[in-house]
């Protein structure tokens, strides 16, 4: 039976981040395919990470920009059977890949969409060892088993998403499913929130500058591997010091409901670019909502900034679990 017809079936509730153990459903979430003898040397020039870093132990995230250095595509990046994947929203998976299929010319690679022929669930929780075993400490470690790719995301307890054909997580979900909630992917994108790692979805497409989305705090961007697409104002970027804008956590109440994309306001903000931008929101288990934003650094310190106009919910910023130290 094929993965997402299989999860058609199964009751997913919208369980809170905070379940003592989950299975979740990541249909949200789409993958391309790319193989071929340039397949690594392919995306090491069109990505912002370092792909010599990705091996059949470790995933990285990264992004794809304009030359402009505008992020078109965030993603996940990993290996399974020996191909590479990339890992972002399903609603991305058309545009990106017609796109980067433009930049192939005679390299020997393929890129293909893949998001029908493998499934992508997670489980999380204290359950996560006793089902999985013993995994990797680092952050998008991995680990392959008999067909499968299982990546360690940040966050306690544990968080690990999985990877492979619709049979082998078909039999997967219905062992672990005795022990767990089953559930839709709301609470597992509200612990990437709560864990800082950002997705780029259709609504802020171009929007950011890698660094402001903390890429650069997340192995997600390489200054040493060479040219990659938008690799000179990324660079320029960090060497000249113009950073001025980073990603925060935010809690703020509304009884409207806010949408990635959506701008900030601040009275102190000077920038025709307004003081921000929501990344991404999923509504809080405690009430309200819960985001990553991006916004101006100078604004975020002032404590005054709020969403859309200056008659909007106030926002409570704090830095990600990782710090906003920018590495030496």
């Amino acid at each position: 039976m094929n993965w997402n017809t299989f999860l058609l079936e199964q009751p997913l509730e919208q369980a809170p981040a905070e379940a003592e153990c989950t299975l979740s459903a990541l249909t949200s979430l789409g993958l391309i395919r790319v193989q071929g003898e340039d397949a690594r040397t392919f995306l090491q020039g069109q990505l912002t990470c370092d792909m010599d870093g990705v091996t059949s132990e470790q995933a990285r995230i990264g992004a794809w920009c304009t030359p402009k250095g505008r992020v078109l595509a965030s993603m996940l990046i990993f290996q399974l059977g020996g191909n590479l994947y990339l890992q972002l929203p399903r609603e991305r998976i058309e545009a990106v890949l017609k796109r980067l299929r433009m930049f192939v010319l005679r390299a020997k690679v393929t890129l293909a969409d893949a998001s029908d022929e493998l499934g992508i669930m997670a489980v999380s929780g204290n359950c996560a060892a006793d089902m999985i075993g013993e995994m990797p400490a680092e952050r998008f470690g991995t680990k392959q088993d008999d067909g499968l790719t299982y990546i360690r995301f940040p966050g306690d307890p544990a968080r690990i998403q999985v990877v492979g054909e619709g049979d082998l997580l078909i039999a997967l979900w219905k062992k672990w499913a005795q022990k767990a909630v089953t559930a839709n992917s709301d609470g597992w994108v509200l612990q990437n929130i709560r864990s800082g790692i950002p997705t780029v979805l259709e609504a802020t497409t171009e929007a950011f500058i890698p660094q402001m989305l903390n890429l650069d705090l997340l192995d997600g961007i390489s200054f040493t591997k060479g040219c990659y697409t938008g690799q000179e104002v990324v660079a320029r970027m960090k060497y000249l010091g113009q950073l001025k804008r980073r990603m925060y956590l935010s809690r703020f109440e509304t009884e409207a409901t806010p949408q990635a994309g959506d701008k900030l306001f601040s009275p102190q903000s000077k920038s025709p670019q307004g003081a921000g931008k929501i990344v991404e929101v999923q509504p809080s288990p405690k009430g309200g909502w819960e985001a990553l934003v991006v916004a101006e650094i100078e604004t975020a310190e002032t404590g005054d900034l709020h969403l859309d106009d200056s008659d909007g919910p106030l926002l409570n910023l704090q830095p990600p679990p990782y710090g906003l130290d920018t590495p030496e």
